[in-house]
């Protein structure tokens, strides 16, 4: 049995590659995607404590490209 751990870390390497390798080359096809999330992020003041919340997440054709890759690769492990 294969650990899960493993794959997810996998994975999110394949993510992490991908968008990187996007970011690198800015005008091709792989820049090319989707971010979703908080625009602007979501104070919570309690006087004592204040805690700032915020979630932006960007999906592009490279981290899609990089997270299968990322699968394949594990597979055959």
């Amino acid at each position: 049995m294969k650990n899960n751990w493993a794959c997810f870390l996998m994975i999110l390497a394949g993510i992490v590659i991908g968008g990187f390798l996007g970011s690198l080359l800015p005008n091709s096809f792989l820049n090319w995607g989707q971010s979703f999330g908080l625009s602007s992020p979501v104070v919570l003041d309690l006087g004592i404590l204040v805690l700032t919340f915020g979630l932006t997440i960007k999906i592009t054709i490279g981290s899609i490209i990089g997270m299968i890759i990322a699968i394949v690769i594990f597979k055959f492990l």
